[in-house]
C-alpha cells in the first residue's frame, strides 16, 4: 500500500510556518453533505479576521466544528490567543475569562451570560482573497486547560510551531490506516478539548485530511454523520461514547479505523468496537500539557509504542515526556514502567495513588472492580478530602444501577476489594456528572457526596 508523505514545511519567512498546506481545490470541510474547499475556507478566514473586535484573547464557544476552525484560525491570524475551557459550562467559562483582561467570548449561539463581554459569529462569512498564510513558529496561539479530573484545572500555553510539530506525530501514528487516500474525520469530541483540537482542528489543515462540520452525539447522528463524507472515513471518539455505539445496535458506515482517548479503553470495549465496525481502533495517550504522544491496539497490545522523537524517563517516581514538539520535559501525573525496546506500560495515575495502614492500591483498579459488577452501569471511586480527625481520606461511591440496591453492589465489592479499600460512603445517581469528553471533574463528585453520611 502507497502512503501519502506528511507535507513538509519550509519556512515561507523567517521562523514561520503555514497555516494550511495542499492544493486551494481540496475538500476540507464537508457541511450536509457538501464540501468547501480549503480555498474557501482561507478566503473566510481573512475576511472574518478582519471583522473580530480588539482583545489579547478569546474563549473560543463555537458548538459548530466549522464554525469553531474559521473562529480558531481568524483569530490566530489576527494575533487573538484563543482560551479553550475544558467545558463550556457557565461556571467554567467565566472563570477562564475572568482571569484573563482584555478578553472576549466568540460563539455561534446566544449566550445568556450577561456580564461576559461576547461577539456572536455573523451569519455570512466575508471572503479576502490571498495567499496561504503564515504564522510565526513561536506565536502563541492557544491555551488549553486540563479538566479538574484531578484537581484544580491547569493552564497550558500552546505555539504555532509545537501543534505543527504535534500534528506531524499524529499523522505519522495513523495514516498506515487509509494508505494513498484522503481520509475524512468524524469527531464526537468538542473542538475545544486537546485532543478534539488535535484530531479535528489541527490534522485537517496541515495534512491531507478532511473533517466533518459535525459533532455528532446519539448513536443516529453518528452514523448519518458517518454517512454524510466519503470513504475512507475516520472516527475520532472517547470509550465513554463508543460503548453508546456498540451497546446501540445499529449498522454504521464503513469506518476505515477508529481513534480513542481521554480515558482508559478496557480490553472488552475494544473488542467489541473492532468487531461493531469491522476495522482497527489506536488507542492515544497525552494530556492537555503534552498532546498525544504515544498509541497503541489495545485489541492486542498493553503497552504503550511513543511515536518518533519521545522518549519517557522516570525519576524519583515522577515521569518526564521528552518530545520535539515540548519546549522542555513535561512531567505527567502517571506511573509508568519503560521496557528496554523503549515501550512503556501506565501503572496508574499519581493522584490514583491511595496508601491505607501500610497497604497500596489503585483507583483505577478498584474503579475497575467496581464496573465489573453485573448491573453497574458506570461508576467511580473517590478519596474524600481529610477532615479534621483523619489523617487518610475516606473512599467513597458514586454509582450509576439502576436495578441494584446500594447494600447489594457493597456486597460485592467486600468479595473484590480489600476491606480497607471499601467506600465508606456510596450514593447512587441516574448518571455521573461527566463533562463533554467523559472525564468526571472532582469538584462535582465531591458536590455529589457532600450530604451523603
Amino acid at each position: 500500500m502507497s502512503l501519502v508523505a506528511f507535507p513538509s514545511f519550509p519556512s515561507s519567512g523567517v521562523g514561520s510556518l503555514p497555516m494550511g498546506v495542499g492544493s486551494l481545490h481540496r475538500p476540507l470541510v464537508w457541511v450536509h453533505g457538501k464540501p468547501i474547499t480549503l480555498g474557501r475556507f482561507l478566503a473566510q478566514v481573512r475576511g472574518l479576521a478582519a471583522q473580530l473586535p480588539s482583545g489579547r484573547y478569546v474563549v473560543n464557544l463555537c458548538e459548530d466544528r466549522y464554525h469553531f476552525l474559521l473562529a480558531f484560525y481568524a483569530c490566530a491570524l489576527r494575533g487573538q490567543v484563543s482560551l479553550l475551557p475544558s467545558s463550556r459550562a457557565p461556571g467554567v467559562v467565566a472563570e477562564i475569562y475572568a482571569a484573563y483582561p482584555d478578553s472576549y467570548c466568540l460563539g455561534d449561539r446566544e449566550l445568556s451570560m450577561e456580564a461576559l463581554r461576547y461577539w456572536h459569529l455573523p451569519e455570512i462569512f466575508p471572503e479576502l482573497d490571498g495567499a496561504i498564510p503564515s504564522l510565526l513558529e513561536d506565536a502563541v496561539v492557544a491555551i488549553g486547560f486540563t479538566s479538574g479530573s484531578t484537581g484544580v484545572p491547569t493552564s497550558n500555553l500552546k505555539t504555532w510551531g509545537s501543534l505543527v510539530t504535534s500534528t506531524e506525530q499524529d499523522w505519522a501514528a495513523f495514516h498506515s490506516l487509509w494508505g494513498s487516500q484522503v481520509p475524512t474525520i468524524v469527531a464526537t469530541v468538542p473542538s475545544q478539548h486537546m485532543y478534539g483540537m488535535e484530531f479535528s482542528v489541527l490534522l485537517p489543515l496541515l495534512a491531507p485530511v478532511a473533517v466533518h462540520a459535525g459533532r455528532p452525539f446519539f448513536p443516529e447522528d453518528v452514523a448519518q454523520a458517518l454517512a454524510e463524507v466519503p470513504a475512507p472515513r475516520l472516527l475520532v471518539t472517547t470509550p465513554v461514547h463508543l460503548r453508546v455505539l456498540v451497546q446501540s445496535g445499529l449498522r454504521f458506515p464503513e469506518v476505515a479505523g477508529i481513534v480513542s482517548a481521554t480515558a482508559p479503553l478496557a480490553h472488552d470495549l475494544a473488542v467489541a468496537a473492532e468487531a461493531c465496525f469491522g476495522c482497527e481502533l489506536r488507542e492515544v495517550f497525552g494530556s492537555t500539557e503534552t498532546c498525544t504522544f504515544a498509541v497503541r491496539r489495545t485489541v492486542y497490545e498493553q503497552a504503550w509504542t511513543r511515536f518518533d522523537g519521545v522518549s519517557i524517563e522516570v525519576n524519583a517516581d515522577v515521569t518526564w515526556v521528552y518530545a520535539r514538539h515540548l519546549p522542555a520535559p513535561m512531567a505527567i501525573a502517571d506511573f509508568v514502567d519503560v521496557y528496554e525496546d523503549g515501550r512503556f506500560e501506565v501503572l496508574g495515575r499519581q493522584a490514583d495513588l491511595l496508601e491505607i495502614a501500610g497497604k497500596r492500591a489503585s483507583l483505577g483498579e478498584l474503579n475497575r472492580c467496581l464496573l465489573a459488577i453485573p448491573g453497574v452501569v458506570d461508576g467511580v471511586l473517590v478519596q474524600m478530602p481529610l477532615e479534621a480527625d483523619q489523617t487518610v481520606g475516606r473512599i467513597a461511591a458514586v454509582v450509576v444501577a439502576p436495578t441494584l440496591h446500594e447494600v447489594h453492589i457493597q456486597k460485592m465489592l467486600r468479595t473484590k476489594i480489600d476491606p480497607l479499600f471499601l467506600p465508606r460512603r456510596l450514593r447512587k445517581v441516574d448518571a455521573l456528572p461527566r463533562n463533554e469528553t467523559g472525564k468526571l471533574p472532582r469538584e462535582a463528585l465531591l458536590a455529589l457526596l457532600a450530604d451523603v453520611c
